[in-house]
């Protein structure tokens, strides 16, 4: 089993990012499970036809933890995807990395991972602040490699300099290692340039780009990720070769 956290500043296309990987990697003859780690519990929107999935936290508040079940927070989405949302606390009330923690508990409790036995964990997972619950992916050994995505601007890179960071003081404790940046593109002036000359200052290696294309604006308004509704696109293409990518940076050979 592959463990990747993908994470990133809010609003850069992370999840966008994450969703069509796994959608590509899926195809690629993987079973694969996305682990939504966003209060804003979207990250397996586009994989589930558009639609919002319960997620972990409501299941907890409506029924109490110890009658959550299985059915109840993890759901198939396109090509058999596995798909759990953490959830965030009521609004003002709470921390909201504690969701994410609650969750991994709960789906080891539950032994969702042996039961469905993935190829590949996918967490998405917000990168505005690498504390607490968000940066448990990191440092509590449920990942193995940690990519950083991020576009030209300056909130995003300084976003992923800290991500990075902290994964480098983590890394000789055993926990996640690095695998990587990647670049979603924004069409910002000399972007290439800006996020390259990062990269290097962080110490680590940009291992794919990824165009603006507006293929991802009309898939996302079907619900859809690109993969899904327009496969034959170009941009399929590259996802799929992001997904390639992200495998041999992995050091995984195709099943």
């Amino acid at each position: 089993m592959i463990k990747i956290a993908i994470y990133g500043k809010g609003g850069i296309g992370k999840s966008t990012t994450a969703s069509n990987l796994s959608a590509a990697l899926s195809q690629l003859g993987m079973k694969v499970m996305q682990i939504g780690c966003d209060p804003k519990s979207d990250s397996t929107k586009a994989l589930m036809g558009g639609k919002a999935i319960p997620t972990v936290l409501d299941r907890i508040r409506e029924k109490g933890v110890e009658q959550v079940r299985m059915e109840d927070i993890v759901f198939r989405g396109f090509n058999g995807i596995l798909c759990v949302e953490a959830g965030g606390p009521t609004p003002g009330i709470g921390c909201a990395g504690r969701g994410i923690i609650t969750a991994f508990q709960l789906l080891e409790e539950l032994g969702a991972y042996r039961e469905f036995n993935p190829d590949v964990v996918l967490y998405d997972v917000l990168g505005d602040v690498v504390c607490g619950g968000f940066a448990m992916p990191i440092r509590e050994g449920y990942a193995d490699k940690v990519f950083v995505v991020t576009s030209g601007e300056m909130m995003a890179l300084y976003a992923a300099s800290n991500i990075v960071s902290a994964v480098r003081k983590f890394e000789n404790r055993g926990y996640a290692r690095m695998g990587g940046v990647i670049l979603n593109k924004r069409n910002v002036e000399d972007e290439d340039e800006l996020v390259m000359k990062a990269v290097k200052e962080m110490d680590s290696e940009l291992i794919y780009t990824v165009p603006r294309d507006k293929a991802v604006q009309q898939s996302e308004q079907l619900g859809k990720t690109v993969i899904e509704a327009l496969p034959e696109s170009e941009m399929s293409g590259h996802y799929r070769a992001l997904a390639k990518k992200v495998l041999e940076v992995c050091g995984c050979e195709l099943l």
